[in-house]
């Protein structure tokens, strides 16, 4: 073989490596960050403290949102809140670090694992009652459901299947929060 056709047979596979290597490129700009995405824009995590008894209807509306249903019972105002209790800004930052730190050292394969996790990793949904006495302060608030996200819970179908119905989480004990300022106990939830 001659020098130029050497030439040409290099020009060819620089061309042929140059050309995958944008393509690749492209799919990893394309797909990477998905879950750091996600990570960053979980649900935020809300302050439940506010259903300790005694503090204002007001602060609770203003931290949990409207309510889904208010109403009166046994002469009580009742409010029913639904929401995502969601994550600390820490945290979210730190899934958001680690996830981008996965993507870089595994040129972005890391996204296969990443992605599912934080899809399923997305806070949990809480139904809250309270109960106000007579001057709009808690009373008592009690958990009415609580639901983890799990994939089964999703309705998602696999190809081929009906979709599911998402099961009802089991009702948690009643949970008065009777606690006073002296009494320095959490919230489960």
């Amino acid at each position: 073989m001659n020098q130029r056709a050497v030439d040409q047979k290099h020009k060819r596979t620089l061309i042929t490596f140059i050309g995958l290597s944008l393509v690749m490129g492209s799919i990893l700009l394309i797909t990477s960050g998905c879950s750091v995405y996600m990570a960053a824009k979980q649900p935020g995590q809300k302050d439940l403290s506010v259903l300790k008894e005694g503090t204002p209807r007001s602060h609770v509306i203003a931290e949990l949102g409207a309510p889904v249903w208010s109403g009166e019972k046994n002469g009580n105002k009742v409010d029913m809140f639904a929401f995502t209790q969601g994550y600390s800004a820490g945290a979210k930052a730190g899934r958001a670090f680690f996830h981008g730190a996965a993507d870089f050292f595994t040129l972005g394969l890391w996204e296969v694992i990443g992605t599912p996790v934080e899809s399923v990793a997305s806070g949990t949904d809480i139904k809250v009652e309270v109960t106000y006495d007579a001057n709009d302060r808690v009373k008592l608030a009690e958990i009415i459901e609580r639901k983890e996200a799990k994939p089964e819970q999703t309705g998602e179908a696999k190809e081929g299947e009906k979709p599911k119905k998402a099961e009802p989480a089991q009702r948690d004990s009643v949970m008065p929060t009777d606690i006073g300022p002296s009494e320095r106990r959490n919230l489960p939830f």
